[in-house]
């Protein structure tokens, strides 16, 4: 049974006032959202590699775990930030393969990939969608945390717009925006 939004805020405000115990209590109720996102970053990859979902999850857990200064709004700003430390876990372990790759030839990417209805990425275009999302952050910050909480947090409209406390309207109008900037980008990155 999934955990009610106030007791996971209730234990996000325990956080806040540093009992880190409730950390430990939180995990087991939001454990198979944080599952099933890291599934969605993973669905794309080959069978049997070595970084699986539950890995992704403990991985991500350890370095949550250890952020001595958590401000953990709501459940959407805990998904939030557990997507981005997700993403940075990925983009390391996908830098760590390319490294050992080398050579072996451009990585197609297509604005589809971004939605996220369609499933995820692998890991080997995590590091162009990674490099292209810091050149929108930079760009337009707002667009850059729409991107990222609706694609790898895979929040709704409602849920983004609530983490970032905007409208609705505003997260929509972010997204179409980014989305036709990331097209651009991404066929730029993949002309041969």
């Amino acid at each position: 049974m999934p955990a009610s939004p106030g007791e996971v805020t209730g234990l996000l405000a325990e956080l806040r006032q540093g009992d880190k115990d409730a950390l430990a209590r939180l995990m087991p109720l939001i454990y198979q959202e944080l599952r099933r996102l890291a599934g969605h970053y993973l669905r794309a990859e080959r069978a049997g590699h070595t970084l699986q979902p539950t890995a992704l999850v403990h991985e991500a857990y350890l370095r949550l775990a250890g952020e001595d200064r958590a401000d953990w709004q709501d459940r959407a700003h805990f998904m939030g930030v557990a997507a981005r430390v997700m993403r940075r876990i990925l983009v390391d372990y996908a830098r760590g393969r390319a490294t050992e790759k080398r050579g072996r030839g451009a990585v197609r990417l297509e604005i589809d990939a971004l939605d996220p209805r369609t499933g995820a990425t692998p890991l080997v275009e995590i590091l162009v969608v990674d490099e292209v999302l810091l050149r929108l952050a930079e760009l337009d910050p707002q667009q850059g945390r729409v991107v990222e909480l609706r694609y790898f947090a895979g929040l709704t409209v409602e849920e983004t717009a609530e983490a970032l406390r905007i409208s609705p309207r505003t997260v929509k109008r972010d997204w179409a925006m980014a989305s036709a900037w990331l097209r651009r980008e991404f066929s730029r990155k993949t002309r041969p």
